[in-house]
């Protein structure tokens, strides 16, 4: 009989603890700067859990490293649910890029869901004698062409040194500090090619003062649905994509982690979070933490693959 009675105590205390989360202000780690495209969307999350939960989730930037600074501070903060980090596919490539990073992806953290999927684009300027990606592959056959991405070891970045493994293709990669100044170049005429965030090209592809030849993901973008994908191209199962996610500190009780889940759930289809992320070029996903779990796991080895291949270092 206390056996019975102590069991049903501590259900109780389980499922009060999940109904009472969060009782403060929750932190929201972005390992990034302000006013890019991660800490964006992350602030659109932020006011809209804090609309729906009724308690302020607040974003702190901690930039650095390429992500690092801030995803180590989560890894080390305490396991309650009030430290989350809001962080993009940095987590996942990162190890690969550096030598020894300060936490483990797959052991330090607890996947909550994936938030959004954000497109990149292979856009050339006008000028280039290639207005598909086949014809573009041939070209860079014949002799190298140039391109530019937001820096070094992004999903850009990726997408271009897998395309040059799987098609032997010469390109030749310009990183800048950040995707805006790219494509200023790109469409200046500076350089004939850059691989990018769909919402930072959209614009001049509507236009006509950038040519898309491509997006390398699994199914064609709405906010440019006339544009192929790489597959359709020719080239199978060609997925880099951009995204967005959230994580607690490893060891977070379970119920938390499902209240949260089931918080984030309800946002993501709210008007205002689908409207927000449709200006930002971004789809909401909203996947289980097993489903996270096993995307980072493969997304681990397959760039680890990939960094090697291509010899890319980051120093």
């Amino acid at each position: 009989m206390r056996l019975i009675v102590l069991l049903c105590a501590c259900l109780f205390a389980i499922t009060a603890a999940a109904q009472s989360y969060p009782r403060g202000p929750v932190r929201m780690i972005v390992p990034f700067p302000a006013g890019g495209g991660v800490d964006v969307a992350g602030r659109v999350l932020a006011q809209a859990l804090t609309e729906s939960v009724g308690k302020p989730f607040v974003i702190e930037n901690r930039g650095g490293a390429n992500g690092n600074i801030g995803m180590e501070l989560v890894a080390r903060a305490s396991a309650d649910g009030y430290t989350l980090l809001f962080t993009g596919a940095g987590l996942v490539t990162n190890p690969s890029l550096y030598k020894k990073v300060p936490y483990d992806p797959a052991k330090d953290f607890e996947p909550v869901s994936l938030m959004a999927l954000g497109p990149n684009i292979l856009v050339a300027h006008p000028s280039l004698p290639a207005k598909t990606l086949p014809q573009m592959i041939d070209l860079a056959r014949a002799k190298p062409l140039a391109y530019g991405t937001s820096g070094t070891g992004g999903t850009p970045h990726l997408a271009g040194e897998l395309l040059k493994l799987r098609t032997g293709a010469q390109l030749e990669h310009v990183p800048y500090k950040g995707g805006g100044q790219a494509i200023v170049d790109v469409v200046g005429g500076q350089i004939p090619l850059v691989f990018t965030a769909i919402a930072t090209a959209q614009q001049y592809v509507r236009t006509g003062r950038l040519v898309a030849l491509g997006v390398p993901s699994a199914k064609r973008s709405a906010a440019l649905p006339d544009v192929p994908t790489f597959e359709e191209s020719g080239l199978a199962g060609f997925d880099v994509t951009s995204w967005v996610g959230i994580f607690a500190p490893a060891k977070t009780p379970s119920v938390v982690i499902e209240r949260l889940h089931k918080e984030l759930a309800v946002v993501l289809r709210t008007p205002f979070v689908k409207e927000r992320y449709g200006v930002l070029g971004i789809e909401p996903v909203g996947n289980s933490p097993r489903e996270f779990f096993e995307q980072v796991r493969e997304d681990l080895v397959r760039w680890e693959k990939v960094v090697k291949a291509a010899n890319i270092k980051v120093e």
